[in-house]
């Protein structure tokens, strides 16, 4: 598995007076440097001392173990007495368990989606992959009369899809190999990469630049440019693209449509709880 890194943006905690109901701001307070204790644990898979761990949220280490000790009874943290380490507890992790079940992925992506398409000003498409083919699973069309269309539903070969490249990139060599050997590099367009060489340079390509490019490379005059989401241990989940006629997606667009879709991938990654792999070294 690729090394991953999380996506955990966080502001640094405000330590200010909470302006509250004098009722109830001592609990909010409590409240809020309990979570910032939980989020600084899960920043450290390895565990934190209580003085790190103090230090961290930038609280008085009596308060930070009052705090620990409270969520350690409720089994949220748990004390690692040979090493002297607080750490994650079961409870927070059956708790995150019920995010990934309950999540809902097309209903979290769609807003991210259409910010997508206004910036763009390109139809948006959210697919996976299904026994390595391409299904479209959501699309959120551009206002333009010349547009591409592929409804939920519809179905594409993973070698000459923007979105089906950019999953093949990160896929397995057992994955590569069926679709090169057993499902054929059939050629939709002159431009489809049928050659098995050309396909892996591609792929290489995809995977240092952190996007892919379908080049009419599935129908004459179509362009599309795609990026990943991915899951919370930092695989494949979803590929994201955004897709229109060459006329508008002219070769000095594609860099910046795939930084567009790259940041957006990133951002719905982020939304659903997951990791993104490290950044290749070569």
């Amino acid at each position: 598995m690729s090394e991953v890194v999380p996506i955990r943006p966080r502001t640094k905690p405000n330590l200010a007076p909470v302006r509250e109901n004098p009722r109830t701001s001592g609990q909010v307070q409590s409240l809020s440097r309990a979570l910032w204790l939980m989020n600084a644990l899960a920043d450290c898979p390895q565990g934190l001392s209580l003085s790190e761990v103090a230090h961290r949220v930038q609280l008085p280490t009596s308060t930070a173990h009052r705090l620990l000790t409270t969520l350690q009874n409720e089994r949220y943290v748990r004390f690692d007495s040979e090493r002297s380490a607080w750490l994650i507890g079961v409870q927070a992790f059956q708790i995150g368990s019920t995010f990934v079940r309950s999540r809902d992925m097309v209903a979290m992506a769609r807003p991210y989606m259409r910010r997508l398409m206004e910036e763009s000003g390109e139809t948006v498409n959210l697919a996976i992959n299904d026994r390595m083919e391409v299904v479209y699973l959501a699309q959120v069309e551009c206002h333009k009369m010349m547009r591409a269309i592929a409804g939920p539903g519809g179905r594409a070969r993973m070698h000459c899809s923007g979105v089906g490249k950019a999953l093949l990139a990160y896929a397995s060599e057992s994955e590569l190999h069926d679709v090169i050997e057993n499902q054929g590099l059939t050629r939709e367009t002159q431009k489809t990469l049928a050659d098995a060489d050309a396909l892996k340079a591609d792929l290489k390509m995809i995977r240092k630049r952190g996007y892919a490019i379908d080049d009419e490379e599935n129908a004459i005059g179509l362009r599309c440019v795609a990026s990943l989401v991915f899951d919370e241990h930092g695989e494949p989940l979803a590929g994201l693209s955004v897709s229109g006629p060459m006329a508008r997606m002219t070769d000095a667009r594609l860099p910046v449509l795939g930084a567009a879709v790259t940041q957006i991938a990133a951002e719905i990654t982020g939304e659903l709880g997951g990791l993104l792999p490290a950044e290749p070294t070569t």
